[in-house]
């Protein structure tokens, strides 16, 4: 996540900066029985990779490894320590059964692990009643909406995207965040892929209620698709994230993702650490 209401930096961007996450999923190398990813230039949020990209690398690598698995359903994502721009990721299977698989992936740095995650795939089947998802209405669509303000101090993730506000005209809620949100590269993603990449951008609600600056950094995320991944306009997605409890230097953070058109498609909750 960024720091509160990071802007947007336009500008000409260094060759290898300028990588999308697709090509940045493509530069993995196979070394043993982990793959190697040397620089992830443009990526980076501070002394650590923004916390999407790190876990689009880990998803990467578990497509990867097993090449066959079916649509993924749901993760969760441990942050253990900063992600740097050198990495080895690691995919293993865990379980494999009928119509679940679920794959562990391990990044590390300099030999040290410095994020674990647990994915969950699975194969459509039979169903046995449905409850649809919420869809939002009376958006100000992200073609009509105000840009964020340009500024130096944003972390150089944000220059790979087009970050726009969409909060409601009667104001958000204290403790969240609304921005629609696309990558500027898509090519070489999956539409989950996609959604792992980008499900992360927004900084947490609980920045809104900080009493003073200071940083923040993510811990854990664990996130729900629902359902198949459906279009959406020109890359376009709605993200928002809000914080349910915030105290102690810490807070609970619920994060949603919209289509264009307001179809609900990922839920997630967060554990964020707040410092200063």
């Amino acid at each position: 996540m960024p720091e509160a209401d990071s802007p947007v930096v336009e500008g000409a961007l260094h060759s290898e900066a300028a990588m999308g996450l697709g090509a940045l999923a493509a530069r993995l190398v196979p070394a043993g029985n982990r793959f190697k990813l040397d620089g992830a230039e443009g990526w980076m949020q501070g002394r650590t990779m923004y916390g999407g990209a790190a876990a689009s690398i880990a998803f990467a690598a578990a497509a990867k490894t097993f090449p066959n698995l079916p649509p993924l359903r749901a993760a969760q994502v441990g942050f253990v320590a900063p992600v740097g721009e050198h990495l080895e990721a690691e995919a293993v299977m865990l379980r494999q059964g009928r119509s679940v698989s679920q794959v562990e992936t391990s990044l590390f740095c300099e030999g040290a692990l410095v994020q674990r995650s647990l994915w969950l795939f699975g194969s459509a089947r039979e169903g046995n009643g449905q409850v649809t998802a919420s869809r939002e209405q009376g958006l100000i669509a992200p073609e009509d909406a105000p840009r964020l303000t340009t500024s130096d101090f944003a972390p150089a993730f944000t220059q790979r995207m087009d970050m726009r506000r969409a909060d409601p005209a009667s104001g958000s809620p204290q403790g969240t965040i609304r921005r629609w949100v696309r990558l500027k590269d898509r090519s070489g993603l999956t539409p989950a892929a996609e959604l792992v990449g980008i499900g992360d951008a927004l900084p947490p609600g609980s920045a809104r209620a900080m009493e003073r600056m200071g940083p923040i950094s993510s811990i854990t995320w664990a996130l729900t698709l629902l359902g198949d991944v459906p279009e959406t306009r020109e890359g376009w997605w709605l993200l928002e994230t809000a914080s349910n409890h915030m105290d102690q230097g810490f807070s609970s953070e619920t994060l949603r993702m919209w289509t264009s058109e307001g179809v609900e498609v990922m839920r997630g909750l967060q554990s964020v650490a707040v410092f200063g």
